[in-house]
C-alpha cells in the first residue's frame, strides 16, 4: 500500500446513479486485479472503492454509484468533484484487498457482481482477457433495473467473440421490455450450477449479498478456500 496523489481527470456518468472517475496518479501504482484503493477525504476519514482499471495503465478508473440516499458514496463524489474543479489532487491508498485474482490456478472461475460491485470484477475479466487465460469465466452481473447495465454492448460483445466467456446480466426488477434473466442474481448462479465444488468464485456487492451468495454456495458445493471477497472480513 502506497499513499499516492492524483489529478481528478474527468468524471462522467455511466448512468443517471453511477459515475465513471478517472484519476492520473503522479507515480505508478502497483496493485493487482481485483484490489481496490481508499479516497483520503481526511487523515482520518479513509473511504474505500473497488479500482476498475487494470494494472500497470497510467490511469486509475473507478465506478461510483452515488444516489441521493448513499451519503457514503456521495460524500466521496463530491470531494472529487471539488478538487477537480479547484484543479487540486486527491490523495489514495492503493494496492489494498485480499480478494485480488489467483493467476496461479486454473479453475474454471464464477464472477458475481451486484451493481457497481461491477468494478471488481470488471478488473477481474479484463485481466483475465489480457493474459488470453483459457479457464471458463462465468460473469454474474446483477441490478434492480436493466438501465443499471451500463457496459452491457461491451460485455454482450466479449461473450459473443470468446467461446470461454459467458455473461449472464440479472435484473431485480424487470419491465417488459427486458428480455433476459430476472430475479436476484446469486439464485442465478444457484439455477446454473448443480455443484460449485470445481469453482474459483470472487464475489462484491452490498454486504448482504455477499453474505446470502456465500452461504447458499456453500450449500451447493463451493469450497469457502475458493471464494474470495473482500466483505468476507466484515460479515
Amino acid at each position: 500500500m502506497t499513499l499516492t496523489s492524483c489529478i481528478v481527470d474527468s468524471i462522467t456518468p455511466l448512468t443517471p446513479y453511477v459515475q465513471r472517475v478517472v484519476l492520473i496518479p503522479d507515480q505508478p501504482v502497483d496493485f493487482l486485479p481485483g484490489q481496490y484503493l481508499q479516497l483520503c477525504l481526511t487523515e482520518q476519514d479513509k473511504r474505500p472503492f473497488s479500482l476498475a482499471s487494470l494494472p500497470g495503465l497510467s490511469e486509475l478508473e473507478l465506478h461510483i454509484g452515488a444516489s441521493a440516499a448513499d451519503e457514503y458514496s456521495s460524500q466521496a463524489l463530491t470531494h472529487l468533484q471539488q478538487q477537480q474543479q479547484k484543479g487540486q489532487p486527491v490523495q489514495v491508498e492503493a494496492g489494498l484487498g485480499h480478494a485480488h485474482l489467483r493467476t496461479e490456478r486454473d479453475n474454471p472461475i464464477v464472477l458475481l457482481a451486484g451493481g457497481t460491485g461491477f468494478s471488481y470484477i470488471y478488473s477481474i475479466a479484463q485481466a483475465l482477457q489480457q493474459q488470453g487465460s483459457n479457464r471458463p469465466v462465468f460473469l454474474y452481473w446483477g441490478v434492480r433495473q436493466h438501465e443499471s447495465l451500463y457496459l452491457l454492448p461491451e460485455l454482450q460483445q466479449w461473450a459473443s467473440s470468446q467461446s470461454k466467456f459467458r455473461f449472464i446480466p440479472v435484473v431485480q426488477d424487470p419491465d417488459d421490455s427486458w428480455q433476459g434473466r430476472a430475479g436476484l442474481v446469486h439464485e442465478a448462479v444457484l439455477e446454473d450450477f448443480v455443484s460449485l465444488e470445481a469453482y474459483d468464485i470472487y464475489i462484491a456487492g452490498p454486504f448482504p449479498m455477499v453474505g446470502v451468495a456465500r452461504d447458499a454456495f456453500l450449500k451447493q458445493g463451493a469450497h469457502q478456500q475458493q471464494m474470495f471477497a473482500d466483505a468476507f472480513a466484515y460479515i
